[in-house]
């Protein structure tokens, strides 16, 4: 089987390209530091963060990063990275959207969405969804609407709202972003597969 054929197989997602040693020591230190790299990148990104008027939740790049980790890493690799984001955001590490830690937040629902967002747009890229522009914007709004699907009742339990504000504070304003991401993601990880394959 010719490289470029290997490369086009669903059944890898753009981490398994990564060169690295056969020993299980080294796959175990690369899952490793993939799975670190991943926390940190989402870390940093939720950094960008800008207030919405009327809601306790920003947009930030933090969704964006969660779906790319979880699409570049694998549905395994992805999770245990958005895990260890939470757990470390949990434990008092500042980088939860706008600089916040802990789990008694409005938007912590929307971090324990990104676990398993992640989780699934791995799965979708596994099995080759994220090689064409169309597939990669369905895996990336699959993704999405996961993380709204936890995001949204926690945040109406948390802060009290009815699911109709919750809605209007948490998903609204969030919806155009949202298009926005999945039409980056249709030129980026497509074109990324271009770029492996030859």
């Amino acid at each position: 089987m010719s490289t470029a054929a290997a490369v086009a197989r669903p059944g890898k997602v753009l981490a398994d390209l990564l060169p690295a040693s056969r020993t299980r020591s080294a796959v175990v230190a690369k899952s490793a530091a993939l799975v670190v790299g991943g926390a940190v990148l989402t870390g940093i990104a939720a950094q960008i963060a800008i207030p919405v008027p009327g809601s306790p939740v920003p947009v930030t790049g933090q969704t964006f990063a969660a779906l790319l980790v979880g699409t570049a890493l694998g549905a395994r690799r992805g999770f245990l990275s958005l895990a260890l984001y939470a757990l470390a955001g949990m434990a008092g590490m500042p980088w939860f959207a706008e600089g916040g830690s802990g789990w008694a937040t409005a938007s912590f629902g929307y971090v324990i969405g990104l676990m398993l967002a992640a989780s699934a747009v791995g799965a979708l890229a596994r099995r080759g969804d994220d090689r064409s522009v169309w597939r990669t914007a369905r895996a990336f709004l699959i993704g999405e609407a996961i993380v709204y699907a936890v995001g949204v009742p926690y945040l109406a339990l948390s802060t009290g709202m009815g699911l109709s504000a919750a809605l209007a504070a948490g998903l609204t304003p969030f919806l155009i972003g949202d298009v926005l991401k999945a039409v980056l993601a249709m030129g980026a990880l497509p074109a990324a597969w271009k770029f492996a394959d030859k």
